[in-house]
C-alpha cells in the first residue's frame, strides 16, 4: 500500500519509509530518535538500534542541523558518554512517525494532508542522505546577482548564517529567492578550523564552541557548536590538531569559502 500527495509532498510505503520520486529514504534515523527516547542516552540508543556509537553521533548532528529546530539536546558527562533527551520538538517528530506505523493500513490522503503535512519537509529534511557531512537548512537572507555568479545567504538557525557563490543559471533552476527554504552543504574536509577569527578571504567565518575532538590515525574531526546551535563538523589532520591544542569546551571557528558552499532546495 502507498499513499501519495497530491501536492508532491512524498509518497508513505510499506514498510513505512519517506520516498520522493524512485528515491526511497530509509526510516534508520527515526528509529535513532525512538532509541533515544527510550535510553535517555546516544551509546544506549546506538545499541539497541545497532549502531555504532560515531555512526549514532553523526546521525544526530546530521539531524539536529536539517530539522526547523533542535531535535536532540545532548548532556555531556554522564555514565555511557553522557544523557541525551529529545526536546518536544523532536517529541513531536517521532510521535508524528509513530502513528504512520501504527496507521499505516488505514492512512488516507485526507490524513496525510491534515495531520502530518506540516511536519513532512522536516521529516524528508533528517532521513534524507548525503555525502558532504554538513548539511544545514535555512531560509535565503539575500540574494545578489552578477554577471556570472549569485551571493546566496542563508539565514539558520539563530543568528548565524552561510553565504554561498553560485551561477546564475543554478539561481534560475532552482527557482531561489529572499525568503525561500533552502539547504546548505559543505564538505567536512573543506572547512578550515581556527580558534579565533582570521583575516581570510573566506566568506564564511562561523564561530562557536568545540562540541568534541575525535582523534583518528591520520585525521581528526572536530565538531563546533554555533551559537545558533547548529553543529559544524571538519576533518582537520592530526598535526593541526596538535598543533591548535583544541579540546571540548574551547572557542574555535570554522573558516568556509563562498564557492565551497553547494545551495540546493526541495522539489
Amino acid at each position: 500500500m502507498s499513499i501519495y500527495s497530491e501536492r508532491n509532498l512524498g509518497e508513505f510505503v510499506l514498510p513505512l519509509a519517506l520516498k520522493f520520486g524512485e528515491h526511497e529514504i530509509s526510516n534508520r534515523r527515526m528509529k535513532l530518535l525512538e532509541a533515544v527516547h527510550h535510553t535517555g542516552s546516544i551509546s544506549g540508543a546506538a545499541k539497541a538500534i545497532g549502531m555504532t556509537y560515531k555512526a549514532a553521533w553523526d546521525a544526530i548532528d546530521a539531524i539536529n542541523n536539517r530539522a526547523a529546530k533542535a531535535v536532540v539536546v545532548s548532556q555531556h558527562g554522564g555514565a555511557g558518554g553522557g544523557g541525551a533527551v529529545l526536546s518536544e520538538y523532536g517529541e513531536e517528530l517521532i510521535a508524528a512517525f509513530g502513528k504512520l506505523e501504527a496507521m499505516q493500513q488505514e492512512l488516507t490522503k485526507l490524513f496525510e494532508r491534515h495531520q502530518i503535512e506540516h511536519l513532512t519537509h522536516d521529516l524528508r529534511s533528517v532521513l534524507m542522505k548525503t555525502s558532504a557531512r554538513n548539511t544545514f537548512s535555512g531560509t535565503i537572507k539575500s540574494l545578489t546577482k552578477g554577471a556570472v555568479n549569485s551571493e546566496v545567504v542563508l539565514g539558520l538557525h539563530g543568528d548565524d548564517e552561510i553565504t554561498a557563490i553560485i551561477t546564475n543559471g543554478s539561481v534560475e533552476n532552482m527557482e531561489l529567492a529572499v525568503g525561500k527554504p533552502a539547504f546548505a552543504m559543505i564538505k567536512a574536509s573543506f572547512i578550515i578550523v581556527s580558534p579565533e577569527r582570521m583575516n581570510s578571504s573566506a566568506r564564511n567565518q562561523l564561530c562557536g564552541v568545540v562540541e568534541r575532538v575525535t582523534d583518528g590515525s591520520v585525521n581528526a574531526e572536530v565538531v563546533i557548536k554555533l551559537a545558533g546551535g547548529n553543529l559544524v563538523t571538519a576533518i582537520i589532520t592530526e598535526g593541526s590538531t596538535q598543533s591548535l591544542g583544541l579540546k571540548a569546551g574551547d572557542k574555535a571557528c570554522a573558516i568556509i569559502k563562498a564557492s565551497h558552499v553547494i545551495i540546493g532546495v526541495d522539489n
